[in-house]
């Protein structure tokens, strides 16, 4: 099984953005002292109080030239906020500087504030995710391509550099809403599933109609599912379980909140359910929250968990969120992840 750690680089109230960057780094470098597989990088904007994370590639390629091993991936690069070419460029130039340790991973988001600020309407997150993933494809694989689409058009376009990795990095995409699994099974990629937004015992059927999808299409194999979930390890379980309390509660409420709000966003389906989820996630008690959306305890409780986790899901890795909510002090963000890297995979490897 594949372990990572879901870093937002953190910024929590009156920490300035250079102590941010050096902590965030700091833990960067330890992962890769430590064995860690990958560093998941998210995409976040216009939230001082929580993240400095607003360009992913960027800070891709400043952990390529400070790390020799450890793969790094974008959880996820919000593509229909994207320039399609620009972005296929930056990818494989990371990929390049990296020699090809990207791992592309995409998605919409659910946050239509960011959308309002970029000037994209929501309701096209779709159709713009599709045509900037298709064309970033043809630019990874083409001598010269061309494409008309709704939002894009190009006419016989050479991408330099193309990426290391042949024929493009690994693509994996987010599902967030019921529809997305069997659709991602459909189109063979490799998904992200996360429990942030659900409880952990509501995954199985989802990841089920992802892989019966995937079959069904005529894909080898049984198509990958990699988890995002909020994760703490401590050297005691009451340590585990208080201390990322304050952060974990404060993160549920405002992503709840930002999240009830997107409701009424224009492309926003019901499907989704999202006021209901984001009325749920503000309303829940921390017994509930570290029953059903996180694994916390020493390290043999969580590997317990993983391995319960591994069976029922079919998992092929984890994206470990170890500072949920971004007011976990910097030391027990390190110690959390020195115990996964060095107690805990080592059962999976």
């Amino acid at each position: 099984m594949e372990f990572g750690m879901f870093h937002e680089f953190q910024q929590p109230p009156g920490q300035g953005a250079a102590q941010a960057f050096a902590q965030s780094f700091a833990q960067v470098d330890a992962a890769e002292r430590w064995g860690l597989d990958a560093m998941w990088l998210a995409e976040l904007h216009f939230n001082p109080q929580r993240s400095v994370l607003a360009s992913p590639m960027l800070l891709a390629g400043a952990i390529a030239m400070r790390t020799k091993r450890m793969k790094i991936g974008t959880a996820v690069q919000v593509l229909p906020l994207c320039h399609p070419l620009r972005i296929a460029e930056e990818a494989a130039t990371v990929d390049q500087i990296s020699g090809g340790r990207l791992i592309f991973g995409v998605g919409r988001s659910g946050f239509a504030h960011t959308y309002r600020t970029y000037n994209v309407e929501y309701a096209e997150s779709r159709e713009r995710f599709a045509e900037v993933l298709e064309i970033c494809k043809l630019a990874f694989t083409r001598d010269t391509f061309s494409y008309k689409g709704k939002y894009y058009a190009y006419d016989n376009v050479t991408l330099s550099p193309k990426p290391w990795q042949k024929p493009y990095p690994e693509i994996r995409v987010a599902a967030a809403s019921p529809d997305t699994y069997p659709s991602l099974g459909r189109q063979g990629y490799a998904a992200f599933v996360a429990a942030r937004t659900g409880n952990l015992s509501e995954l199985a059927p989802l990841v089920k109609t992802y892989r019966d999808a995937w079959k069904a299409a005529g894909h080898p194999g049984r198509g990958q599912v990699f988890l995002r979930v909020p994760v703490y390890i401590a050297d005691t379980e009451e340590r585990a379980h208080d201390e990322p309390r304050e952060s974990i509660l404060h993160l549920l409420r405002t992503i709840g909140a930002r999240l009830e709000q997107s409701a009424t966003a224009s492309g926003a389906r019901a499907i989704e359910n999202r006021a209901a989820r984001g009325a749920k996630m503000q309303s829940m008690d921390y017994a509930e929250v570290v029953r059903e959306r996180m694994i916390v305890g020493t390290p043999a409780k969580v590997t317990d968990k993983l391995k319960q986790l591994e069976e029922e899901l079919g998992l092929d890795g984890i994206l470990a969120e170890l500072n949920p909510g971004s007011l976990i002090p910097h030391q027990q963000v390190m110690r959390a992840l020195e115990l996964l890297c060095l107690e805990v995979m080592p059962k999976f490897h």
